[in-house]
């Protein structure tokens, strides 16, 4: 079986769903790998790199598509919604792809998949399980995004971030709130304390407290009824406007004392909660900052502007999208070590085999045979019941 790996045709991604370490990794299993000419360039991956541990380059795009039997890409159409059509236009009927799918926020697009008769898995949709977590893309991911979130609002800032005791006097430390403990938050946090910071966090789970505090940081208690807002895997869940407000209403105070505020509360497939409000950023002292990492979702933060700088009154809010991808070198060793994992969990004996008993197969399994099979997705676009290649064709 040939694994091919694409140059990404997402506008401006640096990152390469493979790097030359994985190649060995996917031979020893019984697989081929090619590559395209320049694929790993934009991420500090030479190509070079790739012949030396046993890849093949492909200098023609749409060869590639052709002779793969599975693609490993970083953004496939839904994640990449412009540019990839025309790669969808390249794939085959009967060819596996593995990637970024955005199905629960682009379901509509996941049917274009089916109808090419390609089977389809959703990185995105790996299940929060033990034997999963060297899959989980979306920890991966936002490890590096809650770091880059810091050093941009380090780099950003009209004051440095550490206390620092001078001949010309004590400069007090920068002052950092962090909306969200999740994975991206905690890597925030850990990273502006690194730099000196002062931080405190808050999250609607009261269970994370003692991660937040174990990282040196200040965990905002508020008294709101949370014992609803965990969800499966350990997210927090969608809450109602109304727990929503009253949230807002006591985050005021210390949104206001803050020097940097980093949001990090995304809800896939739907749109981001509003954390900070105009007033709330009123509040805020001219030369603050707020950095939106729920921006592709529409923001945290009701000024919010995907993509693009806002200033208000003096205060600066930042919506950065695709975040990872300005750190490419070790986003796409991240990623390539999660798609490796994943792969070698599909195939047996150098063939691909779908065992819908294994969960992490079931879960991200988008399409298959000429249908959309993945339940949640199926449900969106208003497709009734489970499709007939599960039911009845069975999958091999």
């Amino acid at each position: 079986m040939i694994v091919g790996i694409p140059v990404e045709s997402y506008p401006e991604e640096r990152r390469v769903a493979l790097i030359p370490a994985s190649v060995p990794v996917l031979m020893k299993a019984g697989l081929k790998v090619q590559v395209e000419t320049g694929a790993g360039e934009l991420a500090g991956f030479p190509d070079a790199e790739y012949q030396e541990q046993g890849a093949l380059l492909i200098p023609d795009r749409r060869q590639l598509f052709s002779s793969a039997d599975v693609l490993l890409q970083v953004h496939g159409l839904g994640a990449n919604r412009d540019s990839g059509l025309m790669d969808l236009e390249l794939t085959r009927s009967g060819q596996a792809v593995v990637g970024l799918f955005d199905p629960l926020g682009a379901p509509e697009r996941v049917a274009k998949i089916a109808e090419r008769g390609i089977t389809a898995f959703a990185m995105e949709l790996v299940p929060r399980i033990s034997r999963a977590q060297p899959m989980d893309v979306l920890t991966s991911m936002a490890t590096v995004s809650g770091y880059k979130a810091v050093l941009i609002a380090a780099e950003t800032h009209k004051r440095m971030f550490p206390m620092m005791i001078t001949a010309a006097g004590t400069i007090t430390p920068a002052r950092v709130f962090v909306v969200g403990a999740g994975v991206a938050g905690l890597q925030a946090i850990a990273t502006a304390r690194r730099l000196g910071a002062v931080v405190q966090s808050y999250d609607v789970r009261p269970a994370v407290k003692e991660q937040v505090v174990s990282l040196g940081a200040r965990f905002l208690e508020l008294e709101l009824e949370t014992e609803k807002a965990e969800g499966t895997g350990g997210y927090a869940k969608t809450m109602g406007e109304d727990f929503y407000r009253r949230q807002r209403e006591m985050m005021t105070t210390v949104v206001a004392e803050s020097d940097v505020v980093i949001t990090t509360a995304a809800i896939p497939g739907k749109k981001s909660p509003i954390l900070i409000t105009k007033l709330m950023v009123q509040g805020m002292r001219p030369g603050s900052i707020i950095v939106d990492l729920a921006a592709e979702g529409g923001g945290n933060c009701e000024l919010t502007r995907p993509g693009e700088p806002v200033e208000y009154n003096g205060i600066l809010i930042l919506g950065p999208l695709n975040l990872a991808s300005t750190l490419p070198y070790h986003a796409s060793q991240m990623y390539a070590r999660n798609v490796t994992s994943f792969i070698k969990n599909l195939v047996e004996d150098g063939e691909l085999r779908l065992n819908l008993e294994d969960p992490i197969i079931r879960d991200t399994l988008l399409t298959h045979r000429g249908e959309v099979v993945n339940p949640r997705v199926r449900e969106l676009v208003g497709m009734p019941g489970s499709a007939s290649t599960i039911e009845e064709k069975g999958v091999s």
